[in-house]
């Protein structure tokens, strides 16, 4: 059985913690796209969609804003089903990656609250309708699989708990492709001719 973290640490840092884990395990860096769904319900030890909660998702976000401006990489925060888990992203992320915008503003009973402290700290947000994120992360199991590229990896986060959410995460990979004689890195050597 998996034990919950001490809450002598602060929600900031044990969210800090798994962002930075899956970082690594991912290789996010700039250009790379991760997805946070957070029920901050969950969080704070409710059930998910009972009780969301401003102040824990700010502590969240901090948490997830240290490690980005670390490694450069982009990050989308999924809303709830009240607003089809639609994604808080920059403006410039939406155009760059030519997502497909859809109208709302997210907030505490129509979004969620992580959504709503998400898209109040960007410079310049709006919603998309989805996204295709090389990771993610699900505090309090939101459900996020529906926005990460299609072969996704499951990975374990030495911390399973943010507050009282269990967190899962994922990173995804490229498929593979050509059988065995296929070669994957350029440290491997071809069996065989190929005519």
């Amino acid at each position: 059985m998996v034990e919950q973290l001490d809450h002598e640490i602060s929600l900031e840092a044990q969210t800090a913690s798994v962002v930075r884990e899956i970082a690594e395990a991912a290789s996010l860096k700039a250009g790379r796209l991760l997805v946070i769904g957070a029920s901050t319900s969950e969080v704070a030890g409710s059930r998910i969609g009972t009780a969301g909660a401003l102040d824990v998702a700010q502590q969240v976000l901090s948490g997830v804003e240290s490690v980005r401006r670390e490694y450069g990489f982009d990050v989308a925060f999924q809303c709830c089903e009240h607003l089809n888990r639609a994604l808080v992203v920059e403006r410039s992320l939406l155009e760059r990656l030519g997502l497909m915008e859809v109208a709302a503003v997210p907030v505490r009973t129509a979004g969620g609250s992580m959504a709503t402290v998400a898209y109040r700290s960007m410079d310049d947000a709006c919603l998309a309708a989805n996204v295709q994120a090389h990771a993610g992360i699900d505090i309090g199991e939101t459900l996020i699989g529906m926005h990460l590229r299609p072969i996704a990896v499951p990975f374990r986060p030495s911390l399973r708990w943010i507050g009282e959410a269990r967190v899962t995460a994922a990173f995804t990979r490229p498929p593979l492709i050509g059988g065995q004689r296929a070669v994957y890195s350029l440290e491997q050597e071809a069996g065989g001719n190929c005519d």
